[in-house]
C-alpha cells in the first residue's frame, strides 16, 4: 500500500478507475441506465466537470491563497529556481488544463441537458413570455468562467511564461516584474469571480 501511495500516477489513475467504476455500476446496474442515454452521460459530464473544476478553482486558489502571499516571505536566497523553475510551471500546468476541461464538459453538460442556448442567453432563448430562472443562473456562472478561461489562456499564461522564463523561451526579458504582475492582477480578478460564479452555478439547481 505504502508503495501505491507514493506514487501519485497510481493514486491519480486508481482513483480514476474506481470512480468509473462506481458510476458505471450505479448507473448501468442499479439505476438501469443505457450507455447511449442522456442520463448516463449526464452523469458522467457532471462528474467529470466537478473534477476538472476541483482542479482548476484548486489551483487558483494555491496561487492566491498560499503562494502568492507566502514567497516574498522567504529569503532570496533560499527561493532559488526551485519555485520559478519546479513548482510554479507544474501548477500552472494543471491550473490552465483544469480550466479547458471545466470548460468543455460544461458545455457539452449545457448541451447534454437541453439549456445550451437558453444559458448563453441568459434565458432569452426561452418562451418568449418569460425566462426560466435556472437558466439565467447557469448563463451567469457560465459566462463568468469563460471570462476566467480567457484571462487563464490569453493573460495570466502568457503573463507567467514571461515573467517566469518558462521552457526558456523569452530569456531576452530583462523586467519580468511586470509581467509577474500582470498575472497576479488577472489571477487575483479570477478569485474574485470565482465567488460568484459558483454561486450561480450552484444556485441554478438550488434557488433556481
Amino acid at each position: 500500500m505504502g508503495a501505491f501511495l507514493s506514487n501519485i500516477r497510481y493514486v491519480a489513475w486508481g482513483g480514476l478507475g474506481v470512480a468509473a467504476l462506481f458510476l458505471l455500476i450505479y448507473a448501468l446496474g442499479v439505476k438501469g441506465f443505457q450507455v447511449g442515454d442522456a442520463l448516463f452521460w449526464e452523469a458522467a459530464l457532471r462528474w467529470g466537470h466537478v473534477l476538472a473544476g476541483i482542479m482548476w478553482i484548486g489551483h487558483l486558489y494555491y496561487f492566491n491563497f498560499t503562494q502568492i502571499p507566502n514567497v516574498p516571505k522567504i529569503p532570496e536566497e533560499h527561493r532559488g529556481p526551485a519555485i520559478s523553475k519546479v513548482i510554479a510551471p507544474a501548477a500552472l500546468f494543471w491550473f490552465r488544463w483544469g480550466a479547458v476541461l471545466t470548460l468543455v464538459t460544461g458545455l457539452f453538460l449545457a448541451l447534454n441537458q437541453n439549456y445550451l442556448a437558453q444559458a448563453l442567453t441568459l434565458g432569452l432563448a426561452d418562451d418568449p413570455s418569460f425566462s426560466v430562472t435556472k437558466h439565467v443562473f447557469i448563463g451567469i456562472g457560465m459566462w463568468l468562467a469563460i471570462i476566467m478561461f480567457i484571462n487563464v489562456w490569453f493573460v495570466i499564461w502568457p503573463a507567467q511564461q514571461r515573467a517566469l522564463n518558462i521552457d526558456n523561451k523569452h530569456p531576452d526579458i530583462t523586467d519580468r516584474a511586470p509581467f509577474a504582475r500582470r498575472a497576479m492582477l488577472f489571477s487575483r480578478t479570477n478569485t474574485f469571480l470565482s465567488v460568484p460564479m459558483l454561486v450561480a452555478m450552484t444556485g441554478a439547481s438550488t434557488l433556481g
